[in-house]
């Protein structure tokens, strides 16, 4: 399934509502910060450092009132990764874990090409959301 650029998979065991949910998921990255206008300056080369500051809690654009948590992105050799929750307002928490190519950028690290998945195995997919890292900060893609 496509949605706004973001490619999900759901995995046989996925059905009806708990897939969509992930989708959903997957989706919460692109508010983590607040979807505000991407910093580009001269020459189209992004400023990584002007990109809002990465909160750990935030609302899932998916809707429903899904609240993303515990998202804390860790740099380890080649890849970027954090194991978070999505919680539905009935206080139903999915656990799941994204896992993003790292490469070096701008004096830190870009977290890219990121790859989530629920930690039962029962959906999967990408995510567009980038995540920079500099100097122990974290930032999210707006």
């Amino acid at each position: 399934m496509t949605d706004q650029g973001h490619h999900s998979t759901k995995s046989p065991r996925s059905r009806g509502g708990i897939g969509a949910f992930l989708c959903a998921v997957a989706l919460a990255g692109l508010v983590a910060t607040g979807a505000a206008a991407q910093a580009v300056g001269a020459g189209g080369e992004e400023h990584y450092e002007t990109w809002p500051i990465l909160e750990p809690s935030f609302p899932s654009t998916g809707g429903g009132g899904i609240v993303i948590g515990e998202y804390r992105p860790v740099v380890s050799g080649s890849t970027c990764s954090t194991a978070f929750t999505a919680t539905e307002p009935n206080g139903t928490v999915h656990r799941n874990v994204v896992e993003f190519d790292a490469m070096p950028a701008r004096g830190g690290i870009l977290c890219h090409n990121g790859r989530w998945r629920s930690v039962d195995g029962s959906a999967s997919g990408t995510t567009p959301f980038r995540v920079f890292v500099k100097d122990g900060v974290a930032r999210g893609s707006p």
